[in-house]
């Protein structure tokens, strides 16, 4: 069975994912990544770069060829609204928004090399895990499909506006949570690991992005866009450290571009409530309001239609917030179900909800917890709720893959 585990390339962990829809990164805007992302309805969307003209070559470690199904098309990054949102939040941005948007899309594109890498469908299993672990987020892999001439023809004739195709093919992009989940149905091949405690296997890290209740949401900009760059999440804590709740980057990508000027004027504790299962309040938006005219951002009023969310009319909120029983810190309830939620990937949980276990959860269950809520942590608290650390996907896998490196 460990053969056959090893023997699995990155084309069996693709079967059934969607295509990329994408964004061109040249002559787009900001603007234009906000649009894109609104109508789509997609978390984030790829950034791709085409220069027909370029020759091939390698990324090494089990990358593709620069030309390789892409002829010279290359993704080169991801864009979601929390890149959009802190971006508006910074250098006084928001007192116009319209122009601020009129920027580049290389403007919020992260400039991190191999964030995101192009890989061939036959890279191996253990080659993906490696790019992982050191520092992709994303691997991208051409799907294999069958287009007739006049099925290309027709896609060259009217090309979409967010295009998934680049010279007839389609890509798809793994994440840690694929492979996670990937070797969570062979976990028995790992034993006696999966069994053990996270904290007997010495894998949380103190290494965390916190943020005092009270303090200026504003204060917590740079820690919001340095937990998206490393896929986890801002805690926020009360003054004797216990968890309150998470700013994380799903709960800003399910809002929309005015929770910028939320963050501009709210506490910690305040956006919390904002964005926790579906806000804002009524009372927050006339908060928010009232502090930009106090500070002459008018403008930022005028150009953001910033109002309370509508619910979901197909969901209440009782019913939707009582869907979901996980372990979790929940110490404020407000706020509406939102309805703008994310196909499959939605989690019915307050957003602003922390999942959490405590040191002595086994490998096994906080793997099982972070995929049961898609998240690619778990923070780790005491009997008391006091923060002491997080464990991520990295942690795992980086744990699983010794044990890989012994099958082999």
């Amino acid at each position: 069975m460990a053969a056959g585990l090893l023997s699995h390339t990155v084309s069996d962990l693709c079967l059934g994912k969607p295509a990329l829809r994408s964004l061109p990164a040249a002559a787009a805007t900001v603007g234009d990544a906000l649009s894109a992302l609104r109508s789509s309805g997609e978390a984030c969307l790829s950034v791709w770069s085409c220069d027909h003209s370029s020759s091939s070559s390698s990324d090494g470690g089990g990358a593709a060829p620069e030309g390789e199904g892409g002829f010279g098309c290359r993704c080169v990054g991801k864009v979601c609204m929390v890149d959009v949102i802190c971006y508006l939040c910074k250098d006084g941005r928001l007192s116009s928004p319209s122009s601020a948007l009129k920027a580049p899309l290389t403007a919020i594109l992260p400039n991190v090399p191999g964030l995101v890498i192009h890989v061939d469908p036959s890279c191996s299993l253990l080659e993906a895990i490696d790019l992982i672990l050191q520092g992709a987020q994303n691997l991208v892999v051409p799907i294999v499909t069958r287009f007739t001439t006049k099925t290309r023809r027709k896609q060259h004739q009217k090309p979409s506006p967010t295009p998934t195709l680049h010279d007839g093919r389609e890509f798809c992009w793994l994440t840690q949570e694929d492979i996670v989940r990937f070797l969570l149905n062979s976990i028995g091949l790992f034993s006696p690991i999966p069994a053990l405690s996270i904290d007997d296997l010495g894998i949380v890290s103190a290494d965390i992005l916190v943020a005092d209740y009270d303090s200026p949401a504003s204060s917590a900009v740079g820690a919001i866009a340095r937990s998206l760059a490393e896929q986890t999440s801002v805690a926020i804590v009360d003054g004797d450290g216990v968890l309150i709740g998470e700013i994380s980057s799903f709960a800003l990508a399910a809002c929309d571009e005015t929770a910028a000027a939320a963050i501009a004027t709210l506490s910690c504790g305040d956006l919390l409530a904002y964005i926790d299962c579906g806000g804002p309040p009524e009372e927050l938006v006339r908060v928010v309001k009232a502090r930009l005219q106090e500070r002459g951002l008018q403008a930022t009023i005028n150009e953001f239609a910033i109002s309370p969310s509508n619910s979901n009319p197909s969901l209440s909120s009782d019913e939707e917030c009582a869907a979901a029983t996980p372990t979790s810190v929940l110490l404020r309830k407000l706020g509406r179900c939102n309805s703008r939620l994310f196909s499959y990937s939605s989690r019915l949980v307050r957003r602003s909800e922390a999942i959490v276990c405590n040191p002595k959860s086994s490998l096994v269950a906080v793997m099982i917890q972070a995929i049961a809520h898609r998240v690619n942590y778990v923070w780790v608290i005491e009997e008391d709720c006091s923060l002491i650390g997080i464990v991520t996907f990295y942690h795992m896998l980086e744990v699983l893959r010794e044990h890989l490196e012994n099958l082999a």
